[in-house]
């Protein structure tokens, strides 16, 4: 019997069997990496999405035979590095994934690699020291030492020292650190009643992230704010580290199984308590909802965590649809172009921030779905900035082109990586960058 060609039933993704001992069995991984290789050659429909699908395409046209198996193994390794787990592949593309019988997952193929390259002790140190988000971030905020270290972020010749010890590339602009922590100056919450809709509960417990913690808090502000807004009562998650994604992406399970045992029990507890839990990062959101249920599908905790997790602007239009959110916007945005962030996309919830976006009186909003090319700490490294800023550069245009008076993402790094495209582009534009949690709580009127 042949097997059919392509899929149209919804993917089905299986758990990382990463405790097994052949999981890290090198030629194990390249038999199977072999076997997924020549599927994706003979389709080539994810060859715009990043640089791996290109760069396997190149190698396998460059060979001798004009096949994979003219592809030299260690040359698979340009391939993996490519790879920075958007999941888009395997949720837009593939026709393969599984229930099809071919069981393609390339990005956890990609990840299977990384593991094993982490487990051999080849990773980087530059990558090892730019994924430790917490020990960076407690380190960067330290009175006095925030203002040096923004100030040498800032300083060319300081980066050019970076890119030439560390491989963090000069050019990309970096988040400064901020001088007082989100969780240091989160308001309290009036005890407003808790009203539960049918979709929603009533109060939220928010995950405060890496990034918004010491990088952007406002972002977070922002959120309570709206929540404030809307007397929904809330409170941040008691015990917090990073939520691991950082780490995933290095195939550092160990360190992300250390992670979940701090914030697991906490948040489940909240879940068990009736709350909606919130973050202000789509990366750190999929990695609650998606990622560790995958790694660890035996954990009851991390399954109830999953089922009480929200994107914030999900928590929103489904609050509408109860009838328990305001829409008394004050202020008109004018002209936003939105950018939907890769891991709010494979999210699968739809257009939220976009709906909301659009619920705002006198504004028009521009949405562009692709990737912007920063993609967590891949835009960073030296080797790799020219090449994320090829693959953004189509969202830039998109971006710019409605010539509106904000930029915005839910990823804070991708709309930061949109607006120095749209600037280096040499097009004139008087655009600002906010997240769209700012601009929500801009069009409330809340100071």
């Amino acid at each position: 019997m042949t097997a059919r060609e392509g899929n149209l039933q919804a993917p089905t993704r299986h758990p990382l069997d990463w405790r097994n001992p052949e999981f890290y069995d090198e030629a194990a991984l390249e038999r199977e990496m072999e076997r997924v290789f020549d599927i994706c050659h003979g389709c080539r429909r994810c060859v715009s999405l990043c640089q791996s699908f290109p760069t396997l395409f190149d190698l396998v046209d460059e060979s001798k035979t004009m096949e994979v198996d003219g592809v030299a193994k260690a040359d698979y390794a340009k391939v993996v590095e490519h790879c920075y787990l958007c999941d888009l592949c395997y949720m837009t593309k593939c026709p393969y994934v599984p229930p099809h019988e071919w069981n393609v997952d390339f990005p956890h193929l990609m990840l299977r690699a990384k593991a094993v390259e982490f487990k051999k002790g080849r990773t980087k140190f530059r990558d090892r020291l730019l994924t430790s988000t917490d020990r960076v971030g407690r380190l960067a905020t330290i009175p006095v030492v925030v203002q040096m270290v923004n100030k040498v972020n800032a300083m060319p010749s300081a980066r050019k020292l970076m890119d030439k010890v560390l491989g963090v590339a000069a050019e990309p602009q970096l988040p400064p650190f901020a001088s007082k922590t989100f969780r240091k100056g989160a308001q309290a919450s009036v005890a407003w009643p808790v009203r539960d809709g049918e979709r929603t509960p009533g109060k939220v417990a928010v995950f405060s992230t890496c990034y918004i913690n010491y990088n952007e808090p406002g972002i977070g502000h922002d959120l309570l704010a709206i929540l404030a807004h809307n007397e929904v009562p809330f409170r941040l998650a008691e015990k917090e580290a990073c939520c691991g994604m950082p780490k995933l992406e290095l195939g550092d399970f160990e360190s992300v199984e250390r992670l979940k045992n701090v914030n697991i029990p906490a948040l489940a507890a909240l879940a068990k308590d009736g709350y909606a839990i919130l973050t202000s990062v789509p990366s750190c959101t999929l990695m609650f909802k998606q990622e560790l249920p995958l790694l660890f599908p035996d954990d009851p905790d991390v399954k109830t965590v999953a089922e009480a997790m929200f994107d914030p602007f999900e928590y929103l239009v489904l609050r509408d649809k109860d009838g328990l959110l305001k829409k008394d916007f004050k202020r008109p945005l004018g002209k936003v172009s939105y950018h939907i962030p890769c891991h709010s996309r494979v999210q699968n919830v739809g257009q939220k921030t976009r709906e909301v976006l659009e619920w705002i009186p006198e504004t028009s909003v521009n949405t562009v779905e692709r990737c912007a090319g920063h993609d967590g700490t891949y835009g960073v490294k030296t080797e790799f900035f020219a090449t994320s800023m090829k693959i953004g550069k189509p969202v830039f245009r998109q971006m710019a082109q409605s010539e509106p008076d904000y930029v915005s993402s839910d990823c804070p790094i991708a709309g930061r990586r949109i607006l120095q495209g749209i600037d280096e582009s040499g097009e004139q534009h008087h655009a600002k960058k906010q997240h769209p949690l700012t601009l929500v709580r801009m069009a409330y009127g809340l100071d």
